[in-house]
């Protein structure tokens, strides 16, 4: 019996307290409607719209317009072959027109040597 009465006292504790959660809710001062227990079994027996697209998705399959990664994927390519294509283009192009790098100037003292091992005399030796 005592059980009995906690329970009833809970659950109208419960009731109470939810109702007044409904009313003094800091939505409702705005505008906004706060869900209602009510409103828990208003949509019960109907299906939710996502599900029933669903059955159209598979059929509707077909293409419907780019991918926007597949644009972005492309104009990234493009952009990278075209800059290794303008980088092989100026490459050639400098290697036909311009002159080949000079070398550097060797020392005498260098020269002597060189000259030395391959069997020739410097002058004035």
């Amino acid at each position: 019996m005592r059980a009995d009465l906690r329970a009833n006292a809970l659950i109208v504790n419960a009731t109470a307290t939810y109702q007044q959660t409904q009313q003094t809710h800091p939505l409702r001062s705005v505008g906004f409607r706060v869900p209602t227990m009510a409103d828990d079994y208003e949509f019960a027996d109907k299906v939710p719209p996502s599900f029933d697209r669903v059955g159209n998705v598979i059929k509707d399959s077909g293409s419907k317009g780019f991918n926007p990664g597949l644009i972005v994927l492309l104009v990234v390519g493009g952009l990278l072959l075209t800059f290794l294509v303008g980088n092989y283009l100026l490459y050639t192009y400098a290697q036909k027109t311009l002159p080949p790098r000079k070398k550097k100037p060797i020392s005498k003292k260098k020269m002597k040597k060189e000259r030395l091992k391959q069997g020739v005399s410097a002058p004035g030796e």
